[in-house]
């Protein structure tokens, strides 16, 4: 059995506060950052001191030390209290929208409430809400898994970016449950190396087999040329998917598709459903981050001092020609018919 990493459970809730694993250090060093309020929680997603899954659990527990503070107001006031502090974790990341569906699940329940509710009850229901959406994500990450297994043959090789936490743990012990095993090859992911610090270590901590490259080199290894050998699949997360196919992920996926179609390797994109709120690309907010941060490394200043500007959108888009299928926890479906997800049986 593949043991548990580190990643797995990098959010934890106590009586008073939100404890987050810093993962601009891990796994150099291992800390944790107290969020204290909501506030503070949304402040560390948007410092990148969770991400990937992370946020979505980071505004779960929240949404459970909000319901928790807000417990001694009037009903009313601890309703504004947590749609208050709802809209503060959406924000934090827009491009990103499992975070503000899980918020907007918890916030329905509590809006489902009667009006005359005590506030007892509307702290038991928010808390009852944030920890089943949190569940319900490892679940469906869990349902995501095992349907791109099926489209792995055994002892496949696959490129991934910028792919951890959840998700990619998820792969691992449902291809481990069907008797699969796979080689990695991760992008260091610059500028952040979360390639290199978190899905490299993940994957080793998990006993799998994982070779780093640069991003540079994603062509080159995709290429008949390569002296790595076959890569079978591209497959990566996704942040969001429009319903009219086009996949927003870490900035340098859209050259790692483009390159897949280019040697004829299929090219997978995760997520556990598309977005009905976002029908088109141009419906997504593309988070654009401070172009400073491609100057340094790891808090490492690795740019000359006479360049003064950089340029840093934290996600592409690759349009659905570059795509091969969209795995869903409801099974894989191709680009052009990603809407079918919610027909119920349109998946293949």
């Amino acid at each position: 059995m593949t043991m548990e990493p580190v990643l797995d459970r990098s959010v934890r809730i106590e009586d008073d506060a939100v404890l987050i694993l810093d993962r601009r250090d891990f796994p150099h060093r291992q800390e944790w950052v107290t969020a204290r309020s909501a506030a503070e929680v949304a402040d560390a997603i948007r410092q990148m001191v969770t991400q990937s899954s992370g946020p979505t659990y980071a505004a779960c527990a929240a949404l459970v030390l909000t319901a928790r503070q807000a417990a001694s107001a009037d009903p009313d006031t601890a309703r504004t209290t947590l749609n208050a502090a709802g809209a503060l974790l959406i924000g934090a990341r827009p491009t990103n929208n499992s975070v503000r569906d899980a918020v907007d699940a918890v916030l329905a329940r509590v809006a489902e409430l009667p009006g005359s509710s005590a506030t007892a009850r509307i702290v038991a229901v928010a808390e009852e809400a944030a920890h089943g959406r949190a569940e319900e994500y490892r679940s469906r990450s869990r349902a995501l898994a095992e349907h791109a297994i099926e489209l792995l043959p055994d002892g496949s090789r696959i490129l991934t970016h910028c792919w951890m936490d959840t998700y990619i743990i998820e792969l691992v012990k449902a291809a481990e449950a069907a008797g699969k095993r796979f080689a990695y090859v991760a992008t260091e992911t610059r500028p952040y190396l979360q390639g290199a610090r978190l899905t490299a270590h993940t994957l080793a901590e998990m006993g799998q087999d994982v070779t780093l490259i640069t991003d540079g080199m994603v062509a080159a290894v995709l290429s008949p040329h390569s002296t790595l050998g076959r890569i079978d699949a591209v497959v990566t997360a996704a942040d969001r998917v429009s319903m009219d196919g086009h996949v927003f992920n870490k900035i340098g996926t859209l050259g790692a598709a483009v390159a897949a179609n280019a040697f004829g390797i299929p090219y997978y994109a995760l997520i556990h459903a598309p977005d009905v709120q976002a029908p088109t690309a141009d419906d997504v907010v593309v988070e654009e981050r401070d172009g400073d941060e491609v100057l340094y490394t790891l808090t490492a200043r690795t740019a000359s001092p006479l360049v003064t500007r950089g340029h840093y959108p934290a996600f592409d888009v690759t349009p659905p020609r570059f795509t091969t299928l969209i795995v869903t926890d409801r099974g894989a479906f191709e680009p052009a018919s990603v809407g079918d997800y919610y027909e119920g049986d349109g998946a293949r």
